[in-house]
Parts: C-alpha cells; structure tokens; sequence
C-alpha cells in the first residue's frame, strides 16, 4: 500500500458524533440476550448454594417436579455429559467452574441444581422447593485467614515480586520516611444487565444469546466443552448491558446450554442480582503496606509495596495492585512484593481497572502523606518526582503528556488557592472543605482482532467485525473508524458487529478493544482502497491511469491524484468498468512485541477532588470533580468524555460506598443486592468535568489509539481521599470511607 495515501479530509474522526445505536436504546428497540423468546423456550432458575462450604446433602427434587409447570430439575446425577470437566483450564483465560459436577460446594452462592420450566413464576417456585440440606464445613473469608503464601504470578502472568534498586538503602538514607498501611474492600460486578442466555440446540449446532466480552473466547469454550466445532456455535450479542470485566469469559450461563440440551428445547437462563454475588467473579479485598522514603528537598529515595490478597480455595486470581508502583514516580529504587490467602469464595476476576483500581488508591494516599511530611504541596511534590522514563524499566514512554494533565486540570479546578495544611477551609455552611490530588494511569493494551471490509459499486461501504459494544459506543466509534478507511462519509457506511460468524475482534477488555479493532477496521479497508486503487492505476481508460507513482487519495466516495486533485473519480465508476460488484479487503491487528520491549506504553491523567465534611456527622459529600487526561489519540470526543465520566464516578464509588459484608461465620454476602451495596446515585454524583488533553503517540499502534474506560478510576479514588484527609486532618486508611472513621477526630 505504499502507492496509495489517504488524508483525513471530510473524516469524522475525532468529531462528536452521537451513539448510532441511542435511539434504538431509548425506544427499546435494542434487543439484549434476555429480550429474545425462541418458539417453544423453556426458563430456567438457579438454586445455589447457602453455605459456603461442604456438601449438598439433600435437594427434595421430587416436589420440585411435580410442582405445575416444572418441566425438569437438573442436578448433578441427570446432567448431559461434558467433553471435559469444568475445572480444565486449557482455553486462555480460563476459570474454574461449578456445572453440577458434584455435590460439592465451593463458595455461598454457588449453583447446585437448575429447575426448568415453562414459566419463569414456575422454575422460581419449583427451585424454592427444592428446600436443600447441607453437610456444612468451617469457612475462611477475611485476608487473616491462615495458610498464606506467596505467589510466582499475579494478574496475568506478571511476577509477584519486582525489584529496581536497593529499596532498603534508599530508606536507610531517607530524610523523611512513611510507613502505613491501607485496605480495600471486597467488591462486586454490579452491570446493569444480569448475565444471561437463551441457548437453542439443533442437533450438534448452538444458537446462544448472552452479552459476551469476548466473542471467540466464549465459543472456543463453549467448543471444548461440549466437543463440538467453534463454527457450529453461533453466538448473538449486539448489546451488552454493561461488563466491566465480568462478562469476558463464559460462567454459570454454560448451565443454560446444559438445560437445553437435557429438556430438547430452547432455555432462557438469566441470575437474578444476588446471583451476581459469587460465580461471575469479583475484586478481591486488599491490604497494602508502603514504605516511602524521601530526601530533603522531596525526591523519592525508596518505594516498597506490598499486597496481601486472596483468591478462591479451589482457583488462582491474585489482584495485582503493586504494579502501579513500577510507572508513575521516578525513584532510584523500587520493590513490589505480594501474599495471598485461599478463601471459601468464588474465584476472583477482572473488574474494571484489576490491580490498578486497588493499588492506586493505596499509592497516592501514600504520595499525599509523603508530600505532607515534606511539607511540601501534593501538586509541586508529585511534579519533584515526575518520571521521564518508566522507573521500574527504564525505557522511555511512547507518549507523556502527565505535565499537561496537571497543569490544565490544576487551572480548571484552581488549585493555586488550596492551603497547604488541612482543615483549613468551610464553606457558608459551616461544613469542612478539602481539596485533593490523585495521578491516573493505565496501559495502553492490544489484542488480536480481524476485520472484513467492501466497497460496492453503488459507492457504500460495508464493515464487519464481531466488535463487542457494553455501553461504551463502539457501535459509533468503529463505524467512525471504517467510515476514515474507506473515504466514505459515515451514513455511508453499513457495519456489521456483535456476532461471532463476523471477523474475530478480539476482546472487550483492559481498555484495548478500540485500539484493536479499531486497528483490524483501518487496514482492512485501507486494503479495500488499495485494490481499487490498483484497479484504477492499472486501466488506460482511468483518469488515475498511471498514477501509481504519484499516489493516490481516498475521499469523499472518489479517488483523486495527490498532486491534482481534478484529476480522479468515484468508486463506482472503477467498479462499474472493471465489470466488478465489490472489491473487499482484510485487515488485521495485533500488539507489536517490538514495540513494547522498548517503549512504555499508557495513558495518563490527573484529578482534582473537592469534598465537603460535616464536622459533627462526619459524612462526606464529594462536590466537585475535574479530571485531565491524555490518552492519545481521539476517535470520538464525546464518547471519551463518557467513559471518563463513568469511570470517575466509580472511583467516587471505590472510595465512599462500594464493599461487600461478609458474615465470616456462614462465609454469605450479607448485602447481595443494589439496596444495601452501595453504589452513587445522581444525587451522589458532584459536578463531573473530563479534559481532553491533546497527545499524539507515533508508537502506540497504527491508529495513536490509547483506551480511556478504565483510567478514571486510579486517579479519582484517591483524590477523594486525600481531599477527606485535607478537609478534616484525618488520614483514613480503610475504605470505603466510613463514618466511624471520624469518630474522636
């Protein structure tokens, strides 16, 4: 393609163009997993588990049955036959799973039995009957469980313990030395769209509804599971009701195909909101202890975090919340360790931000409280140690616009006025006012993805690619993105996702999904543009003839001359003489290895909290929230504001309302529902502003595309506490942060 050069004029990237699919959502005419009925579907409900460890003794499966309208209760003794046992793990980013394969019992909330019915009424009663009985065991849900242990890997694949200098000089020599600990709180996904199936067999071909992550992934383990081939499996999932980490792999929604299968008729499975709480994985609780150490004059002499964290007893996920340490401050030496401990839960997973969420409330709590030791302001001390190159690594970042993020977020939000000591400021009301800083950084990830793309002869586009859109407008932003490969206006454009007969997109997750199907879109129908280009500079007959050399611009549904612009024509008159329909291309994208040995790839950021304290009570208000980010390049301006948004606004959650209570006697979740687990309503949710920070990365990938869905979180959460801290003098450590945490203050 080194002949054919297209500019960007007439694009809409980097225009806010608004969701494609908005009006189909708010008429709801957008269809979800849940909201397909196949002739003669059946509904299935889970019975799980109320203890969280031992054995179903008894399950009272005869009144169950001949309850009216049950049609089948499968348990384990009648449950169709799998090709391998649940807990293989031999697809890539594969769990452990309960699928009835015995009478043990892992985690409270586990499924033992799945009662099928023709009425959704019918299956919720027949399941009530089946009134179990349990051979209980002790249980262990709390980080001082004994039988800790240390890990080779956490997260994927990363080393549990990393090491860059001696960490102990550093502090030996340290002016100005903090030692503290924090802990973070069990956390669960909470989408708005349960997950869920509607599962149909036709001999050994699979029809399947469900909000998936990753298309292909769900149906490599859907294949091993049942042995059947990944093309016999046909996979729906347009829209998705929110994932954040939950809904990549498939789960307990693998019970739905099984009830199919067993009962010969289409299932809809879907769990109910306390269902949510166990088998679809979660954020493990943390607790952190740093050591910072600091010269005189603020620069960082030493960095030392450890993680304790736990995983399920019968699986492996460790949370690893120390590898915020290696990229954010510039230190001589730095050291990240980690434990962990098994508990009788289900197994941990990725959840929005997993390892950075946890790790960076942690690290700038820790920064502030340096920063105050130092006497020196958070801003000024974070700019003392601003790193040029990744401190753990050395290398030199792809792009770093950190400094900008500071300084147009510290303008909008005016911190210059913030006194430097704590509780200094009220407002009319009399209630404390604090003012914190918390810095926001993520990886910039690529998958795998593929993508198909044709131009017609009647001068439309076709795109398709079997994209996942939860909420995040990747219906607007890839049709953007094909709209720019193919020099066609967006309406212009007919693209086609969601479904896995499509191009294998990769994965909605850690925040790469756009930058890599968004990376397949662009060369796919950048090939597009090159065979028709060739087409053209190949025929006498072509106004084009010859310009091979010269080069060639895609634009507006044409193709011109680079260096006359007169001189060119519209696809379809190439087409129509070439006596062709189409021409098509394919395009593919993929993480360059090359590239990230030597370049730190991520997204940066900075936030700016005002909260407000009522000396008396206690209780917190966040009342003002300015982020400034940069993350490359910008495909769409208001979906990114979006995601920022939400993104914020769950580290408002981290840090005042979300955390699950566990009652450590029966190892149950005491606050399984959106009543008493709190998450913000609009009434929590202060003033919210996003600054788009320009930034340009030549190296990140082809598109300078860095993810923006989960950075908000890592700088927001500990901005709030540490404008808690500022507001009242109290340094908590403990989160959520709660009321008891004033008391005495």
């Amino acid at each position: 393609m080194s002949d054919v050069q297209r500019m960007r004029h007439g694009s809409s990237i980097g225009l806010p163009v608004t969701r494609r699919d908005g009006h189909d959502k708010v008429t709801g005419q957008a269809r979800f997993a849940a909201d397909n009925h196949p002739t003669g579907m059946l509904y299935a409900v889970l019975a799980t588990s109320r203890i969280a460890r031992g054995r179903v003794a008894f399950l009272d499966v005869a009144a169950a049955r001949a309850h009216v309208g049950v049609v089948e209760v499968m348990v384990p003794g009648n449950r169709p036959a799998l090709a391998i046992h649940p807990d293989d793990k031999s697809v890539p980013f594969s769990f452990k799973m309960d699928l009835l394969q015995d009478d043990r019992v892992r985690y409270a909330g586990q499924s033992i039995a799945v009662v099928i019915a023709e009425t959704l009424e019918a299956a919720t009663e027949g399941a009530a009957l089946l009134a179990p009985r349990y051979a209980a065991e002790a249980v262990e849900v709390t980080l001082d469980a004994p039988g800790a242990f240390v890990p080779e890997t956490v997260g994927v694949g990363a080393p549990a313990e990393q090491r860059h200098g001696d960490v102990e000089a550093g502090l030996d020599h340290a002016a100005h030395r903090i030692e503290t600990t924090y802990e973070t709180p069990l956390q669960f996904h909470n989408a708005m769209e349960p997950h869920g199936i509607v599962a149909a067999w036709d001999g050994d071909a699979l029809s399947i509804d469900m909000p998936t992550q990753g298309l292909a992934l769900t149906q490599m383990r859907i294949a091993a599971f049942f042995g059947i081939r990944m093309e016999d499996i046909h996979i729906r999932s347009p829209f998705i009701g929110g994932g954040f980490g939950s809904k990549l792999l498939a789960g307990p929604q693998v019970l739905g195909i099984l009830a199919a299968k067993l009962v010969g008729r289409p299932v809809k499975l879907v769990l109910t909101r306390a269902q949510m709480y166990g088998p679809v994985t979660h954020r493990s609780a943390t607790r952190q202890s740093l050591r910072l150490g600091a010269a005189a004059d603020g620069q960082l002499t030493a960095i030392d975090h450890h993680v304790r964290t736990a995983t399920s007893r019968h699986d492996d996920f460790l949370e690893p919340s120390g590898g915020i340490s290696h990229s954010l401050y510039a230190s001589p030496a730095i050291a990240t360790t980690a434990d962990a401990v098994r508990l009788d839960t289900g197994t941990p997973g990725f959840m929005r931000g997993p390892g950075e969420a946890s790790g960076s409330i942690a690290l700038e709590s820790a920064m502030d409280e340096m920063a105050a030791a130092c006497g020196i302001d958070p801003l000024e001390f974070r700019l003392r140690n601003y790193a040029e190159v990744e401190p753990i690594t050395g290398k030199p970042f792809s792009s770093k616009a950190l400094r900008d993020c500071y300084a147009q977020g510290a303008t909008t939000f005016g911190w210059a006025g913030r006194p430097l000591a704590p509780r200094q400021m009220r407002d009319a009301d009399g209630l404390l006012v604090g003012w914190g800083l918390g810095t926001a950084i993520f990886p910039a990830m690529m998958f795998q993805a593929e993508a198909r793309a044709v131009l017609r002869r009647d001068g439309t586009g076709l795109v398709e690619a079997g994209i996942h859109d939860m909420g995040q407008g990747a219906w607007t932003a890839f049709a953007q993105i094909a709209a720019d490969s193919l020099g066609l206006d967006i309406d212009q454009v007919e693209f086609r996702g969601g479904r896995s007969d499509l191009p294998n997109a990769g994965i909605a997750g850690g925040s790469g999904h756009t930058a890599t199907a968004g990376g397949a879109i662009h060369a796919a129908g950048g090939q597009a543009i090159a065979r028709l280009t060739e087409l053209a500079v190949a025929d006498p007959r072509s106004p084009l003839f010859g310009a091979g050399n010269v080069g060639v611009v895609a634009r507006d549904g044409r193709l011109v001359r680079w260096d006359d612009e007169s001189r060119g024509e519209t696809y379809g008159d190439i087409l129509a003489r070439a006596g062709l329909d189409m021409v098509e291309g394919q395009g593919s994208a993929a993480a360059d290895q090359a590239t990230a040995e030597q370049y730190s790839l991520h997204a940066h950021g900075a936030v700016f909290a005002e909260v407000k304290v009522d000396p008396e009570l206690g209780q917190v208000r966040v009342t003002r929230l300015v982020g400034a980010f940069a993350a490359g390049r910008i495909i769409n301006p208001r979906m990114v504001r979006s995601q920022y948004y939400g993104g914020m606004i769950w580290g408002l959650s981290f840090a005042l309302h979300e955390h699950a209570a566990m009652d450590v006697r029966t190892g149950r979740v005491m606050n399984a529902d959106l009543a008493e687990y709190r998450v913000p309503v609009n009434a929590d949710v202060p003033s919210v502003e996003a600054i788009l920070v320009e930034e340009e990365d030549p190296h990140v990938n082809a598109l300078g595309i860095k993810g923006v869905g989960e950075i908000g979180i890592t700088g927001t959460a500990g901005a709030i506490a540490n404008a808690v801290w500022h507001a009242t003098g109290v340094r908590v450590r403990k989160f959520p942060i709660a009321l008891e945490a004033f008391s005495g203050a």
